[in-house]
Order: structure tokens, then C-alpha cells, then sequence
């Protein structure tokens, strides 16, 4: 039942005729001609408090925002409602200025049919949660006269008091007044600082936050009782709107709605559908001409743009915006895309060595030489006949781009590459916890999350249902019992799911070769394994980008029915999943291809069937490194260009689209209403809300796993993500500054979690590495070939030594070509890569002593290999200090700072009571040198004497 309410007006100190009092005015008799008339004398309300910046007085900010939905009454034309609480002074000068909930109550039109009952308990649940926001201290004002149909708006102010009082708890740091000299580089490294940064300083954004600081102010956590201590100055910028909303949004969490036994704060408010949204706001229009300058508006300009995409980030200007959970995002990719120019410079020069080197490899050379006249074994039975190896001699050729011993020193130098970028990370981690005064920081446990809320209530329900007495209840691992074992079953049949589609690639692999292998054309059946090797990896592409959405939403499903306590165990449970299911899914195919294809065919005449009836896919003649180097490159410039890239952009754009669409539908035809411009909330509630950073980071670490898992077989893989992040960087900027309602700045010193997985994968990389350049490639065959077998001490007849005898005369039955001649000659030995031994041995088609000599090299190779790059990473982390000196120095100077501050403090105070003291003594001996009669003609002097320390 919505009832109307009478609310309190502007301030007496507004001058003018307010649009408020003119629809009042409306509403008690006037007709719309003279309502219209006194519109025009008046002066644009919505001008005046900045299109939704401000209160309706223009005087206090708007710090955030809750959205709420109601059913407007057709019949008639409903009251518009601005709701007011006004600050102290306000409030007691007009005591029955009514809180919400506990307004005056009128009578209620008999044509207004009354809403049903869940519409009545979310408007009570509003009502009170808005009355214990007033009496938490914050000022509220609502808003149902918008453009938006149906959609009512709470505009939040927090007095001075209250960011005092909630700066205090939450431990802000705040600059004080004291300001100190950084440290400066002194001799040759100030002269080289000084070459760079003129070198670099058309690339530099023109911010006032990124230009370096020789001066910074000294900051302390904020205190009531020393408020003396800071800089007051200017009361409206000491804490600005990112610290703002925090403060509000702490107090939002912490407030709650107990009507019907039921605990609730913001968010569980939000999930019942009480409130549909809750933000602060952006600082702003980005774009127009007549656009005040804003925060939001430079960022735009010298960040969220494609046309700056050559300059460093205002990463301080970002952390000023958004917070510091965001700003170390966007410095980490940064970092990391920094990192990347050496790493595909290195790239480049290693593909471009293949490149020159590729006429000199003498195993290509021999393979596509048609004199040796090497006849090959059938690649499938019956339909597939004898083949040339010459007609192989591009991929051949082809392997050599990315199978040389170049990739052995570029893995080396990736496994380096990735632990400098670690060390790196950690040392810039330090400069911007310095820079943003993180540096004594240490997060504190957060809020309960409303559903462990709800499901501690249900269960202290059930046991007072039992009559049990009850303490304060929290869920233990048996009330999670059932989570976790569908957690468990659900990420096995996820993982079971991924492997079941990449044996059902295969088969598709396998089936299509042989279907092609009939083809009756000499074209079709020369580009089978290509034909065969691109549309498979067309297919895992799809595959895993459809997975990889289906996954995220599974992940968070999983973690939902766990019920975390807190936030930050969520979003830890969250991307533990998530990364799980999103590896397997994005790497499986890529693991096949380099550890399993090839290697369980068996030979010619004893070949391994799936299904009693498709054969084992084998490997080109010039190894498996090739395919693996096509199906990365694939996988990874798919996942980058669509799911990255198309996604990111098409996805918020398709649903602001809809939105808009809806909104336009659900819009009245009142023309006065739709040429009213809108109010800053109200076009920020069309934005998209704001999903965290998982997603963003969650690309950036899959596509980090493709540039050093299996670098070794794709040398130009850090060139691709280097280009991609470029991109990526203005997208995302792109997509919070405009695409995005403004987040809730968190405070954060690191990345979390994402840095145990980046070192993770690091050493995970050097692990496949050392496997792809041993088992994969055919580094390690040449080199047993060349210092073992050689006569010569060259290459020459390497590829002869590889290839193993089969007599034709031994294929089993219905298994040998249907047309023998197709080469135009009968074949009685055809050949087959493998080490075996020839028919005409003793133990024919045994696994010859070679083949041992080959897996010994290369299990000493993979032991050598990890453990020289292991240790070679620990000694980059050991030499590199976490901590850059200057900063440690730093940090130490504003522990004496202020330490000398408060010393001085004390010290003003001990003078100051010394002094009191020496008054006192003085004055107690005047009065007594004073006559009696005098003493007793001024009888009030001697009590003011002794009096005169009380009253200072």
C-alpha cells in the first residue's frame, strides 16, 4: 500500500522559487497554466545541484546511491516525492521533519488500488533500513520524479562528522601537515633519470598526478583527537569521492533491517530484491562541450582512448578514481605488458634465426631431397596408400621455423624472463604501496556476506525449533558437507567433460583423415593433415569458448553453495575454480597434442585401434612440434581476438542496448518528463554494473600460461600477447570509465591470490619446457644422432637413422593398401619413424637399443634442464631485494618523521603545563603580598588567583 508523504522543504536560506514548492503548490489546486508560469520565474533546480551531483540544495554531495523499484498507480497523476533529511542544524530548527518510515500519513486516494502484499514488506524493510541510515548519521534525500518509469532513487550525503568518525575505525591513512623531501639520486643516476625522462616524455600522460614529486606529505591514520595534526585546509577535498563512498558503503554493509527476525544488510537487501542497486556515482559526463572539467573526463582523455595507447597509464590518477584494488590491476598489466617488449624482441630474433637457418638444416634438406627416394608406410589401412617422404617437405621445412636449437636457449631465457617480471612486479608493488600509503596496511576481516548470514539464521532457527539453547552459531565443515562433496563430484565431471570432448576431436581427426584419404584427387589427399589439423583446431577453439563461460558460471555456482563467510574467502574459492576449470579447459588439447600424439600408434603390422576400428593418429615426419606450434597459435589469437576482445566489447554494448531498449518502452509520453535532461544517477543506473576483477584477470594469467608454458614451440607467442594487450589495456580502461557504474574503491596492497598463481605457472613452465624440448622436438634425437652415431661429425644421415624397416609382406590381414602400384612401382620395405629393429634381425621389430640411448638423453635432459632454470630463477629472486632501497629508506624517514612529531607534541604540552604552573605560583604570591583590608575589599580576587588553572 503506497501511501503519500509530506516532507520537509529547502532550507530557509534558499532564495527563489523552488520547483518542489511550485508542484506543491500544483498538487493543492493551481492548474498547470499557472504552474507552468511560475516554472519559468524559477531557476533550473537541476543546474543548480549539477544534474544529480549534489542534494537539491547544491550544497551537499551525493556519495551514493540505492535504487529501488515501485508500482506507480495508474489512475491519476502521482505526487512527485523528494524526500529531504537535512543536516543537524536543519533538524533542529524543524523537529517534525519526519524519518523514513515515520512520516505523517495521509489519507490514501480512494482511486489508488492497493499493491500487494511483497511489495508492502519491501517497502517497510526500506523504510526502516533508511531510519537506522539516519541514525547512523548519514543524510538522505529520495527521488521518484525521473525519466525512468517505476525506478525510485535514495541520494546519500555523509556529514563531516560521520567521515571523521568512520576514517577513524577504518584506520584511513590521511596527509598531515608535515611535508618532507623524497630522496633524490645524486651524481651519474641523476643525470641518466634526467636523459630519460625528457627521452620519455612524449609518452607520458598529461596528469598532474603522474608528474615525479620531490616533496611528500607525511600521513597518519586519521584521529579525531588529532585533527590538529592534518592539513583542514580545505574540508570539501580532504577526503575525496573515492573515500567518500567507501565510508558510506561500510556504514550501508554494517547497517541493518531487523523487521520479522531478519537480519539484513546492504547486500542481502540487494539480493532480496528490496533495493536493485546500490553505487556511488561518476564524477561526471566524459564527453560534450560544455563539460566541467572531472576526473572521469581526463581519464577519457589521457587513459580510456585508443589514440594514447603509446603512453604510460595515470596509474595514480586511476587509484585516485577507482581505488587501490584497481589500480594495482592496471599497473600489474602494465607491468607485465612491459615485460613483454625484451621478451618479443628475443621471440622475433629466434623465429628469424629459424628463418635463415632453414636452408641450411641438413635434415630438411635430406627429407625434401626426392634422389633419396624414402618410401613411407600407409597412414591408415586400406584406403591410404605408400607415400614419398619429399612430399613432406614443407612441414619439414616449416618445423625448422620453431624446432632449432635457438628454442632451447629462448626456453631458458622465458623461465629468467619469468621470474624477473615476479621480482619486478614485487618491487613496484612496494613503490605504489609507498606512493599510496599502504605501507603499514594490513587488511582486516571483513563483513559476514549475507547468505553465511542467512544460513547461520536458518540454522539458529531450527535449533530453537528443537528447543536447544543456542550460542552465537556458525556453519562447521558438517553443515558444508554437502557442498563440498557437489564441489568435488561437480569439478571431477567438468574435468571428465573437457577430456571426453578432446577424445571426441580425435576421433573426428582420425575419421576425417581417413575419409579424405579416399579422395580420389592427388590435391585432396596431399592436404589431409593440414585440412585435418586446422578445422580440429577450428573446433577446440569453439569448444573452449563456449566451455570457458559455461565454466565461470559453474565455478560461481559451486562457491555460492559453500556459503564463504566473507568476501574475500569468495572471491579466493571463486578463482581457485575458476582457474582450475578454465586450464584444463584451455590447455587439454595443447597437452595432447605434445605428450600423447604419436606416441601410442604401435608400428605397422601391430598398430593400436580405438574402437577395434580408427588407428592412433601419428606424427608429420618432421615431428609433432609443428602441429603444436599451429594449434597454440590458433587457440591463443582465437581466445584473444574473440573471447577478449569481440566479447568485451560486443557483450556490453548488445545489453546496454536492451537496457535501453526496455527503458525506452517502459518511458512515459509526457514530452515535459522526456525533454528534461537526466540526472547524473539516473544515467549511471543505465551503465553495467560492475562483475569484479576475476574475468580480467582471469584472461591475462590463461594468456600468460600460453607465452611460458610451451614458448618452446612458439617463439612469437609473447609478440601476440604484447599486441593484444595493448589493445586490451585502452578496452578495459574504455570499459570502466564509460561502460561501467562506478565500483566501490577497495583498499588492497597486492594482487592477492593472482600472485601465487603467476608463480605457479612460472614453475610449471619450466617443467613443460624442459618436456616439449625433450619428448616433442627433435633436439634430443640429433644430438645422440651427432655425437654418438655421426661418422662425420655432421647431421648427415639423421634422418635415415630415425626411420625403422618394415617388411610389407608382414601386414596383417585387411589392413595393407588396396592399390600397392600407386606409386608406380611395387613396395616390398616401407618406412616408419621409430626406433626398431629391421625384419631381417632376430628380433625383429623389438624396440632397438637406440631408442633406450634417445630416453636416456632425454630424461637427463628434462633433470639437467629444470633444475639449472630452477636454480637460475632462485638466484634472480635471491639477488633482486623485494623492497627497492630508496623506498626502505623512505619508509624508515617517516617512522622518525613521526616519531619527531609526536615528540615535539608532548613537548609543546609539558611547556605548556610548566607554564601554567609558573602562572599559578606567581599569582598565589601576588595575592599574598596583597593587605588584609585589600585582601578583604576584593574578596572575589583571591578565589579568581587559585581558580585561574581550572578555567584555562
Amino acid at each position: 500500500m503506497r501511501v503519500n508523504k509530506k516532507y520537509s522543504c529547502l532550507p530557509a536560506e534558499e532564495k527563489g522559487i523552488h520547483i518542489i514548492n511550485i508542484r506543491a503548490i500544483e498538487d493543492i489546486g493551481y492548474d498547470q497554466h499557472e504552474s507552468t508560469l511560475l516554472n519559468s520565474l524559477s531557476k533550473n533546480p537541476d543546474a543548480d545541484c549539477k544534474y544529480g551531483l549534489y542534494f537539491r540544495d547544491g550544497k551537499r554531495k551525493v556519495d551514493y546511491i540505492l535504487v529501488y523499484h515501485y508500482k506507480k498507480s495508474s489512475a491519476g497523476k502521482t505526487l512527485t516525492r523528494r524526500v529531504h533529511h537535512n543536516d543537524s542544524s536543519a533538524r533542529s530548527t524543524k523537529q517534525d521533519q519526519p524519518l523514513p518510515g515515520k512520516g505523517v500519513q495521509l489519507e490514501m486516494r480512494e482511486s489508488e488500488p492497493h499493491v500487494d502484499y511483497h511489495e508492502d514488506d519491501k517497502r517497510f524493510r526500506r523504510e526502516e533500513y533508511e531510519g537506522n541510515l539516519v541514525e547512523a548519521g548519514l543524510e538522505l534525500e529520495r527521488d521518484e520524479d525521473t525519466k525512468i518509469h517505476g525506478v525510485g532513487f535514495v541520494k546519500i550525503h555523509a556529514p563531516w562528522n560521520v567521515l571523521c568518525r568512520e576514517a577513524e575505525f577504518l584506520k584511513l591513512k590521511m596527509p598531515t601537515k608535515k611535508m618532507y623531501q623524497i630522496n633524490q639520486t645524486h651524481g651519474l643516476l641523476k643525470k641518466i633519470n634526467s636523459v630519460i625522462q625528457k627521452i620519455t616524455e612524449p609518452i607520458q600522460p598529461k596528469v598532474a598526478e603522474h608528474k615525479p614529486q620531490t616533496v611528500k606529505r607525511l600521513s597518519y591514520p586519521f584521529s579525531r583527537e588529532k585533527q590538529h595534526l592534518f592539513d583542514l585546509s580545505d574540508r570539501d577535498s580532504f577526503f575525496d569521492s573515492k573515500t567518500r563512498s567507501t565510508i558510506v558503503y561500510e556504514i550501508l554493509k554494517r547497517t541493518t533491517c531487523t523487521k520479522a527476525k531478519y537480519s539484513m544488510g546492504i547486500t542481502s537487501l540487494l539480493a532480496n530484491g528490496v533495493y536493485s542497486a546500490a553505487y556511488p556515482l561518476h564524477d561526471g559526463d566524459y564527453e560534450g562541450e560544455n563539460v566541467e572539467p572531472n576526473d572521469r573526463k581526463l581519464l577519457c582523455e589521457e587513459w580510456a582512448s585508443y589514440g594514447v595507447f603509446y603512453k604510460y597509464q595515470p596509474i595514480d590518477l586511476v587509484r585516485k578514481y577507482f581505488g587501490e584494488k584497481i589500480g594495482l590491476y592496471f599497473a600489474w598489466l602494465g607491468v607485465y605488458t612491459q615485460m613483454l617488449i625484451p621478451a618479443s624482441i628475443v621471440g622475433i630474433i629466434v623465429f628469424l634465426y629459424g628463418c635463415a637457418t632453414v636452408d641450411e638444416n641438413i635434415p630438411s634438406m635430406e627429407m625434401c631431397d626426392q634422389r633419396n627416394n624414402i618410401t613411407m608406410c600407409p597412414l591408415c589401412d586400406r584406403t591410404c596408400s605408400y607415400w614419398k617422404m619429399s612430399s613432406a617437405c614443407a612441414t619439414a621445412r616449416a618445423s625448422h621455423l620453431f624446432d632449432n636449437p635457438a628454442t632451447v636457449f629462448f626456453s631458458v631465457f622465458m623461465a629468467l624472463w619469468a621470474a624477473t617480471f615476479m621480482e619486478h612486479w614485487k618491487r613496484k608493488q612496494m613503490r605504489l604501496n609507498y606512493r599510496w600509503d599502504l605501507t603499514g596496511f594490513e587488511e582486516e576481516e571483513d563483513h559476514p556476506r549475507a547468505e553465511y548470514e542467512a544460513k547461520v539464521l536458518e540454522k539458529s532457527l531450527r535449533k530453537e525449533h528443537k528447543h536447544k539453547e543456542t550460542d552465537k552459531e556458525k556453519l562447521t565443515w558438517k553443515d558444508r558437507f554437502p557442498a563440498y562433496l557437489t564441489n568435488f563430484v561437480g569439478i571431477i565431471f567438468m574435468v571428465g567433460l573437457t577430456f571426453a570432448i578432446v577424445f571426441g576431436v580425435i576421433i573426428y581427426r582420425i575419421s576425417t583423415a581417413a575419409a579424405l584419404a579416399i579422395s580420389s584427387t592427388p590435391s585432396g589427399r596431399s592436404s589431409v593433415r593440414v585440412t585435418v589439423t586446422a578445422t580440429a583446431v577450428i573446433i577446440n577453439l569453439v569448444v573452449i569458448i563456449i566451455l570457458d563461460e559455461v565454466y565461470g558460471c559453474i565455478a560461481r555456482w559451486l562457491t555460492q553453495i559453500e556459503v564463504p563467510k566473507t568476501d574475500k574467502n569468495f572471491e579466493e574459492r571463486l578463482i581457485f575454480k575458476a582457474f582450475l576449470l578454465k586450464f584444463v579447459n584451455a590447455y587439454t588439447p595443447i597437452f595432447y597434442v605434445a605428450f600423447f600424439k604419436g606416441r601410442f600408434v604401435g608400428r605397422p603390422g601391430d598398430y593400436v585401434y580405438i574402437f577395434h576400428s580408427f588407428r592412433m593418429e601419428e606424427c608429420a615426419p618432421g615431428g609433432c612440434l609443428m602441429e603444436l606450434c599451429i594449434q597454440l597459435s590458433i587457440i591463443m589469437l582465437g581466445k584473444q581476438l574473440i573471447q577478449n576482445n569481440l566479447f568485451e566489447i560486443g557483450i556490453p554494448k548488445m545489453k546496454k542496448f536492451i537496457r535501453y531498449m526496455k527503458l525506452k518502452r517502459r518511458r512515459s509520453l509526457d514530452h515535459e518528463e522526456h525533454m528534461k535532461k537526466k540526472q547524473r544517477y539516473e544515467v549511471d543506473y543505465n551503465l553495467e554494473p560492475f562483475a569484479g576483477l576475476t574475468p580480467e584477470y582471469m584472461e591475462m594469467i590463461i594468456q600468460f600460461g600460453f607465452v611460458t608454458l610451451f614458448v618452446a614451440s612458439f617463439p612469437l607467442a609473447p609478440l601476440f600477447a604484447l599486441l593484444n594487450n595493448i589493445i586490451e589495456i585502452r578496452l578495459d580502461a574504455k570499459k570502466f570509465v564509460t561502460e561501467l557504474r562506478r565500483p566501490v574503491a577497495v583498499r588492497a596492497k597486492d594482487i592477492g591470490i593472482w600472485y601465487n598463481i603467476l608463480r605457479g605457472i612460472g614453475k610449471l613452465a619450466v617443467i613443460i619446457n624442459a618436456f616439449v624440448i625433450s619428448f616433442t622436438s627433435d633436439f634430443i634425437p640429433r644430438l645422440v644422432y651427432l655425437y654418438m652415431y655421426s661418422e662425420n661429425g655432421t647431421m648427415h644421415g639423421f634422418v635415415n637413422h630415425t626411420l625403422s624397416s618394415f617388411n610389407v609382406s608382414d601386414f596383417q590381414a585387411g589392413t595393407a593398401p588396396n592399390d600397392p602400384m600407386d606409386l608406380g612401382y611395387e613396395v616390398q620395405i616401407c618406412r616408419y619413424k621409430d626406433y626398431r629393429e629391421p625384419p631381417w634381425s632376430e628380433n625383429k621389430y623389438d624396440i632397438s637399443k637406440d631408442f633406450w640411448a634417445v630416453l636416456a638423453a632425454r630424461l637427463a635432459f628434462v633433470i639437467v634442464f629444470q633444475n639449472l632454470v630452477m636454480f637460475m630463477s632462485d638466484f634472480v629472486d635471491w639477488i633482486i631485494p623485494d623492497i627497492p632501497k630508496d623506498i626502505s629508506q623512505q619508509i624508515h624517514k617517516e617512522k622518525v618523521l613521526m616519531v619527531e612529531v609526536f615528540m615535539r607534541e608532548e613537548q609543546g604540552k609539558l611547556q605548556m603545563l610548566e607554564t601554567w604552573k609558573d602562572n599559578d605560583k606567581k599569582k598565589g604570591e601576588n595575592c599574598n603580598n596583597h593587605s588584609p583590608r585589600l585582601s578583604r575589599s576584593h574578596s572575589g580576587s583571591l578565589s579568581s588567583c587559585h581558580s585561574y588553572p581550572l578555567d584555562v
